[in-house]
């Protein structure tokens, strides 16, 4: 599933079509995705302006202008397809491994702007999903009514994971993963992040020392900011929106390395996998603790 980087990537490419922009057509193919489309929903967004494009963990949000705030999660496969006026060919904002010409039969959402735009919205497999949320009742919306803060912000710093962290015995991958401890992290940067910080993933939370939070939270920002420099990660499923691979497959220290030679300068170990919580974590048991 696109993480965070992935995301925002994605956002940034559909930023300069649809920020500002009026819909003049809006098209739904099927009435639901991974849920059925909100009451309404080609009504509700023919003929709006969308402020803006925003992005809240791994959700991308675009309030407009009567209202409403129109929310759209990938899932594992959905990815967006921009046609522009001023170009003959489509691009996709994003980054994928394996490139694949969407299927017009998985084109399930079409967005049309006033200025010429066609913003489609493709997903095989229907995991993702959109909905129309009163913009004032966002944050008290369940699915962000208990996120904590975005990693990337002023607000996530050390001592949010000092309070998170306190007293308890779940492993930091654990506690890091839980959206309530802070916002958009995923598998693949919490493994990232924790080798660059030598932290155990299974080790007890609250026993981690306080002083080890700091480069902790350092090496999380590090890690997302570099991501999203490059496009994000290239992923089986995952499609950006330009069609421009994203390279930071090629800096994974630990993901997907099992068996080969940890990169810490000076470190004899190697790359370790173990499944946790039905996820593998990739980490080096010798540098890690």
């Amino acid at each position: 599933m696109p993480e965070l980087p992935e995301v925002e990537t994605v956002r940034r490419g559909l930023e300069p079509v649809l920020s500002g922009a009026r819909l003049s057509r809006v098209r739904a193919n099927r009435p639901d995705l991974r849920f059925p489309l909100p009451d309404g929903f080609v009504q509700r967004l023919t003929g709006a302006r969308i402020l803006r494009l925003d992005r809240r963990a791994k959700y991308l949000l675009a309030p407009l202008d009567r209202g409403d705030t129109l929310v759209m999660h990938l899932g594992m496969t959905g990815r967006f397809e921009i046609a522009a006026p001023s170009s003959d060919r489509a691009t996709r904002p994003g980054d994928f491994a394996r490139e694949v010409k969407p299927d017009d039969k998985h084109a399930h959402v079409v967005f049309e702007t006033e200025e010429g735009a066609t913003v489609t919205y493709y997903d095989p497999r229907r995991f993702g999903f959109m909905d129309l949320i009163p913009t004032d009742r966002v944050d008290h919306h369940p699915w962000f009514a208990t996120m904590g803060p975005e990693p990337l912000s002023d607000a996530f710093g050390a001592r949010t994971l000092v309070a998170a962290f306190n007293g308890r015995k779940q492993g930091p991958k654990t506690l890091l993963l839980d959206q309530k401890t802070v916002a958009g992290l995923g598998n693949i940067y919490v493994c990232e992040a924790l080798h660059r910080a030598h932290i155990s993933p299974f080790k007890p939370s609250g026993l981690i020392a306080g002083k080890r939070l700091g480069p902790l939270t350092t090496a999380i920002k590090d890690v997302l900011a570099e991501a999203v420099e490059v496009g994000g990660s290239s992923l089986k499923d995952f499609a950006a929106a330009d069609g421009a691979l994203g390279y930071f497959q090629h800096r994974f220290r630990v993901y997907d390395r099992e068996g080969q030679p940890c990169p810490t300068p000076g470190c004899k170990g190697t790359i370790a996998r173990e499944v946790q919580a039905g996820r593998s974590t990739f980490f080096c048991p010798v540098c890690q603790v």
